[in-house]
């Protein structure tokens, strides 16, 4: 059973580049919009986390509420909120995860490893056919940061993805 088949392609309304090793990051979106997701990360210590999201992984502050909150965003749809807490939290089993492009990862862990040595694990190759670096935040949020890679339709990830149900395309 193909349960894949019952939806449509709607790459359209995604900010995510289609999968390559030289695809392009989009643009930082500064829009106002509805958010349809966001994430929402206590932090004891609010200053050092605006500064490792945005240095380290790349996020912007969208705007900051003096002591409530700030505001961070990537890309379109990924949105993050810091908000204060008493004490600091251990990381999470539960993690999120941010679309990057494959020449993101590198750049990614090396920041993050300059402002916090040993937070980052990876990258790694999955055999959903991503590259994932995962990222432990200084409020202990487990942070992926995932790239797709194009998928060989002959490939051990194609099988793997057409095991649950998805055809890869063939050209």
């Amino acid at each position: 059973m193909n349960l894949v088949a019952d939806y449509y392609n709607a790459f359209e309304i995604s900010p995510v580049p289609a999968p390559s090793p030289d695809a392009k990051a989009p643009e930082v979106y500064r829009g106002i919009y509805g958010m349809p997701m966001f994430v929402t990360v206590p932090t004891s210590d609010l200053a050092a986390s605006v500064d490792f999201w945005t240095r380290g992984l790349g996020f912007i502050d969208l705007f900051t509420i003096p002591d409530r909150l700030t505001h961070l965003r990537r890309w379109a749809f990924q949105d993050v909120l810091l908000v204060p807490a008493d004490h600091p939290a251990e990381p999470s089993a539960l993690t999120v995860s941010f679309a990057c492009v494959q020449n993101q990862i590198d750049e990614i862990a090396q920041a993050c490893a300059e402002l916090r040595p040993g937070c980052t694990t990876g990258p790694r190759t999955t055999p959903w056919n991503t590259v994932d670096l995962e990222v432990i935040t200084p409020e202990g949020a487990r942070v992926i940061m995932t790239a797709a890679r194009p998928l060989d339709p002959d490939s051990a990830e194609a099988r793997y993805l057409e095991a649950g149900g998805i055809t890869a395309p063939r050209e």
